[in-house]
């Protein structure tokens, strides 16, 4: 009796399980978020941004090209048409034409003024916002940071709806966001999601710790605002990763307190001013942590120091590895440019390097950012033999002329050019032919009779650290002389 009696009661708890999954599966909560009144307390504070540029056509496709096949929908089969024309190969006189783009903002002040991203408005003749309302304003830009991806917009009106901005530093993943925007130019629509990651740092963008969601983005939401679930913008919608020219899943916000501050300081200054040390640097792999005699990968290690910058003055060197900024731990690359952007121009911040396997620390007077076309400009006797010591890591070496120093932008004295690579030490370690050798094992390389010297000296077995030029950009690499 007592049997049947345990046999019994194990059903009944296996069928109040099955009867009631939400519980068991969702950890007591049966009810997703209910996003109705959000939407409704929001809607009206985001806005449809609508530019017209031109566009120079200089002449039609070249003989024997014709447009691609771009999917239906698909704003780059628009752009082709328009600039190519539609009648194939050679057609469409020369000109300019008016191009037309889509994107939302939304407003943060009740006078006027409008958030939104650089790109939506880059290069617009002519700014069109439409609220909610249906009303039409002709907009002005105030400022714009090109860097960052932003826009301050302002338009002439009075009592308009406002967003309630929140705190993009308390987000954590997993939690929840919506985004209201214009999608493909469909006014108002909702999307939601979760956070999937965040301070996500994307390729060629150093001053923008991305928020990462799942929330469908598509063209015509840039611009528009990413909410929590109390109703607090946290986010700007600014990019997402697709093959096809629409959503697959991976989403990026310009998180609302990296916006804020470009905002203010538009407003009050009319431009934004960063932080800059004026170096140029990597991410720390295994093997050069092994080579500089770290414990474990981390920081940033110093590709190069331009000359006459705040970094210059402090006394960096080539091969540093930056691994604590103003008390700030340096994780990985690209936390340094981060840290040193938002701290203030003119001050001094104490950094701590990694320099031959030695804790130092260095004292920098911050500047200014220099604008990127400046940056640009600033960001080096025939051959020689190739001698024996060179040729035993398997390659050949000579000496560079100065019209290759001015052609690969060189401007010291350091360098030898790799003419050959053949089995050995060398291509093991990746070194290609045309790379520069600058240093190695922490030693200017300056002619390839140096360099025999040099490579006598170094030790054998271990794993050692090699600047090299390639094309125009620096990069460390790791070399392992064999026993």
């Amino acid at each position: 009796m007592k049997v049947r009696i345990v046999n019994w009661l194990s059903l009944f708890l296996v069928l109040a399980f099955f009867a009631a999954p939400s519980q068991a599966l969702l950890g007591g909560n049966s009810k997703l978020p209910d996003f109705t009144e959000l939407v409704e307390k929001n809607s009206p504070a985001v806005v449809n941004i609508s530019t017209t540029q031109k566009i120079s056509r200089e002449h039609g496709m070249p003989p024997g090209f014709n447009i691609p096949e771009f999917p239906e929908g698909s704003p780059f089969g628009d752009l082709f048409e328009r600039f190519f024309g539609e009648q194939g190969p050679g057609a469409g006189p020369p000109g300019e034409f008016e191009n037309q783009s889509l994107g939302s903002g939304f407003i943060i002040s009740a006078d006027g003024y409008i958030v939104t991203n650089y790109h939506v408005v880059k290069d617009a003749e002519e700014i069109t916002v439409r609220l909610s309302d249906r009303r039409e304003l002709k907009a002005e830009v105030v400022g714009s940071d090109k860097r960052s991806d932003m826009a301050l917009l302002k338009v002439e009106a009075n009592d308009l709806p406002v967003v309630t901005i929140g705190n993009s530093k308390e987000l954590k993943v997993g939690e929840w966001a919506m985004a209201i925007g214009s999608p493909f130019g469909f006014d108002h629509s909702v999307s939601v999601g979760v956070i999937s990651a965040i301070n996500r740092n994307l390729p060629s963008e150093n001053y923008v710790p991305f928020i990462q969601t799942d929330v469908a983005i598509n063209p015509g939401n840039s611009g528009g605002p990413l909410f929590n679930l109390d109703g607090e913008v946290v986010g700007i919608n600014s990019q997402i990763f697709t093959r096809s020219g629409g959503f697959m899943g991976l989403s990026f916000a310009i998180p609302i307190d990296v916006a804020m501050d470009v905002v203010e300081q538009i407003k009050t200054q009319g431009r934004v001013s960063r932080g800059w040390l004026g170096i140029l640097i990597q991410d720390v792999n295994k093997e050069l942590a092994e080579s500089f005699g770290m414990k474990k990968p981390m920081g940033a290690v110093v590709l190069r120091v331009l000359p006459d910058s705040p970094a210059a003055e402090a006394g960096f060197k080539e091969g540093d590895v930056v691994v604590e900024f103003a008390g700030k731990t340096i994780h990985r690359q690209s936390d340094l440019p981060l840290a040193v952007a938002s701290f203030p121009v003119g001050e001094e911040a104490k950094v701590r390097i990694i320099r031959e396997g030695k804790s130092r620390n260095l004292t920098v007077k911050i500047g200014e950012l220099p604008p990127e076309e400046e940056l640009a400009a600033v960001a080096p006797s025939g051959p020689s033999e190739s001698d024996k010591a060179a040729e035993t890591l398997g390659m050949v070496l000579e000496d560079l002329s100065s019209e290759q120093r001015k052609q690969l932008e060189i401007r010291d004295k350091r360098g030898v050019l790799v003419k050959e690579v053949h089995e050995g030490p060398a291509a093991e370690a990746e070194i290609r032919q045309g790379d520069v050798i600058l240093m190695i094992n922490h030693k200017n390389v300056t002619s390839a009779k140096q360099f025999a010297k040099l490579v006598a000296d170094l030790p054998r077995g271990k794993l050692l650290p090699m600047l090299v030029q390639r094309g125009k950009a620096p990069l460390f690499m790791t070399i392992r002389l064999e026993e």
